[in-house]
């Protein structure tokens, strides 16, 4: 039997509820909403509920066969994720976009180019390197290593990230928005090339799961519906 893992709760849950109603599959939960368990009608699989930061890491111990979860968890969370998961289909929800910002009060910094120039002058003349807050570590570093920036640190940041500048706890940020509003209320700037990762919504097979015949077919049998 196939384990799909979905989010437990909220909007997420919710509308992977109805993506996959949509495609004949009932998943519904079972008992009270403070009990963990669920359903598929519709085809041979058990439903497993976890937080959407979980599913990542159980889609990676093959504990999973399927998980629904943000595509920005799987790449920072997974270290070479395409080796451990496939990417089955997008899902059209739960968009939101990982980006790079900056005060507004730096006029002249637009692009991660002028970022770099301000780093190396942050660490000349304050001794210490920009700090950049974000909870997305591994995706801001090599996003930052690609494009050649160097003389920054990263701030870890687990809630109120656009806060931090304001705080002074930090130069810049990194963090998912959705419109943007957050940002523009702490008088922060997206950079004009500073977009990390579009994230949203995907159903991903794990590669590490047990897929015998049974599971295959079952997949097999599915994969039409998802696309």
């Amino acid at each position: 039997m196939i384990r799909l893992g979905v989010p437990s709760k909220g909007r997420l849950m919710e509308k992977t509820f109805d993506w996959f109603g949509a495609r004949g599959l009932t998943l519904e939960r079972t008992g009270s909403d403070r009990e963990y368990a669920g359903r598929v009608q519709g085809a041979d699989i058990a439903l497993v509920l976890l937080s959407a930061g979980e599913i990542p890491r159980e889609l990676a111990a093959g504990r999973l066969h399927l998980g629904v979860t943000g595509s920005d968890l799987v790449r920072e969370k997974l270290p070479a994720w395409q080796t451990r998961v496939e990417a089955v289909a997008a899902m059209g929800f739960g968009h939101a976009d990982l980006v790079l910002a900056v005060p507004n009060v730096w006029v002249d910094v637009d692009t991660l180019d002028d970022l770099d120039s301000v780093a190396a002058a942050f660490r000349a003349s304050h001794g210490h390197r920009l700090r950049i807050a974000t909870k997305y570590h591994r995706l801001v570093r090599e996003f930052l290593r690609d494009h050649g920036v160097a003389d920054y640190q990263l701030v870890d940041s687990q809630g109120a990230t656009e806060g931090t500048v304001l705080n002074q706890s930090a130069e810049a940020i990194a963090d998912i928005t959705s419109t943007g509003e957050t940002l523009r209320a702490n008088h922060l700037k997206v950079l004009s090339d500073g977009l990390i990762h579009a994230s949203q919504a995907t159903l991903f097979r794990s590669l590490a799961a047990p897929w015998d015949a049974a599971a295959h077919a079952v997949l097999e049998e599915l994969r039409p519906r998802f696309v």
